[in-house]
């Protein structure tokens, strides 16, 4: 019994240790699907091998292997899986993968593929290949990549998928299904179904679970959801996102001017799309024109960056021009040039969080003058508060510093730390104003505040913090308590 309870002891203690160990063994999908495209097995039983992968893995692999090893895939692998794969390739890369598949191959991909996916890369290939590929497609996919390709990128239409289903009002409960069954041959968006009048005028939608357990003596319109959230196609992303993201809805109908429903964009779209907005804004915040990834050129690079840093550069020098008229201050206080890097990052800090804070509520693109302005005083009312705490702590602190550490006296220590502690006060309260402000303006004069913002923001502060500090230096330091040449 005893060595049960032993034996019970020790199985116990290893089986931990053992979990770990099969818990890290996580299989490498990626080198898996490259044996099996590399090796020398018939068609058939490559693509009977590949079929088992998720097509987001097999999706993967595609940018390892060479052109020669991706045409042989192309060759034994249906339209249907491979318009599935390129669902996960991005954009730019597939329309390259595409020109290397010959017309017949490239035109059957095509028309398996979401219209909206299909649209984005044809978009990327040559003009005369994909005159060729689209005049190979079925008419039907031809109208809907053409009403695609005729809105705007930054347009809602651009980004929708005409797979879904449509039915009229006027139908009964068992004719509605039957139109989902003839409908649901050609498309896969079937959990929601949008209801039209006589007219094709957007009414409503009908939820599936809904259908399929109504009786048959249930008027359609019962099952009607008349207060179901649309949009409109040739509306612009930036106005509409914050509606999108409020409903938990799989796709949103998207109607044309005549309320006529053209297609819908699914939960999928619009996180790539918010995705895409979050990347681009934070690629202006930092003061690029566009996002940039591993493989761009240098020059390509280059041209993304430079244009706001010449202008920055000629601001620095306006900031450095500002610093040389205080030249009799810090000749006179060479120890305040050691804090000037304090007030400068604070004051950094403090706008760069204003504006972080300010962008994002200018999404709201109803926001009220009175709100507006509720939010300049309420920012410069948190730089206040935070700007009295750290000029406190700083004040202590940089003051025990210069007495301790520079072995200067106890009043000369506390008034050069009392100069920066107000000084670092009144540089947050102002920052913050300026971080508020800045996007505010070109919000108002219809410029991008995220474009033209970070950038500025970052350099007006430094002149801030810069006038500030010195300015409060030579007026208290220097001219009320005469300290000079210390």
């Amino acid at each position: 019994m005893e060595d049960d309870v032993l034996n019970n002891a020790s199985v116990e203690e290893e089986s931990p240790a053992a979990s770990v160990d099969i818990s890290s063994e996580r299989p490498d999908y990626e080198a898996e699907i490259l044996d099996i495209i590399r090796g020398n097995s018939s068609p058939r039983i490559i693509l009977s091998k590949i079929e088992d992968y998720h097509a987001n893995d097999i999706a993967s692999v595609f940018g390892v292997l060479n052109g020669q090893e991706r045409k042989k895939l192309y060759r034994i692998s249906s339209p249907e899986m491979l318009a599935e794969i390129f669902e996960y390739i991005d954009e730019d890369d597939a329309g390259e993968y595409l020109n290397e598949m010959d017309i017949r191959k490239a035109s059957a991909v095509v028309s398996e593929m979401e219209t909206d996916t299909a649209a984005n890369v044809l978009h990327q290939i040559d003009k005369e290949k994909r005159t060729l590929i689209i005049d190979s497609i079925n008419p039907e996919i031809q109208k809907e990549i053409r009403l695609l390709a005729s809105f705007d990128e930054d347009e809602i239409g651009s980004h929708m998928t005409t797979n879904c289903i449509i039915i009229k009002e006027d139908l009964t409960v068992k004719q509605a299904m039957n139109e989902l069954v003839r409908q649901a041959e050609d498309n896969d968006n079937i959990s929601t179904l949008f209801v039209v009048d006589e007219y094709d005028e957007f009414c409503g939608a009908i939820d599936l679970k809904d259908l399929i357990v109504a009786r048959n003596t249930v008027p359609l319109d019962d099952l009607i959801v008349t207060s179901f959230p649309y949009v409109y196609a040739n509306e612009t992303i930036d106005d509409c996102i914050e509606r999108l993201k409020d409903y938990s809805e799989s796709y949103i109908p998207v109607l044309d001017n005549n309320n006529k429903v053209l297609g819908i964009i699914t939960s999928q779209s619009i996180i790539e799309v918010v995705d895409d907005e979050m990347g681009e804004d934070y690629a202006k915040l930092a003061g690029l024109i566009a996002e940039e990834d591993l493989q761009e050129p240098l020059v390509q690079s280059m041209r993304k960056r430079l244009p706001w840093l010449v202008i920055l550069l000629g601001l620095g020098m306006v900031v450095s021009s500002v610093v040389s008229l205080f030249d009799k201050v810090v000749a006179q206080l060479t120890l305040i040039m050691a804090f000037q890097s304090l007030i400068l990052d604070m004051a950094g800090n403090v706008g760069t969080q204003s504006l972080a804070v300010t962008i994002r509520v200018l999404m709201d693109e109803n926001l009220t003058f009175k709100q507006k302005g509720h939010l300049v005083s309420k920012e410069m009312r948190v730089g206040l508060c935070n700007g009295l705490l750290l000029g406190t702590i700083s004040f202590g602190l940089v003051g025990l510093y210069i007495m301790f550490a520079k072995g200067k006296a106890a009043g000369f220590s506390f008034a050069v730390s009392g100069c920066i502690g107000f000084s670092l006060l009144l540089a947050m309260v102002i920052s913050s104003a300026v971080g508020t402000l800045i996007p505010l303006f070109f919000k108002k004069i219809k410029v991008d505040p995220a474009v033209a913002s970070g950038p500025l923001i970052t350099t007006v502060n430094d002149l801030v913090a810069v006038v500030t500090y010195y300015g409060m230096s030579w007026i208290l330091l220097i001219n009320v308590l005469h300290f000079g040449n210390g």
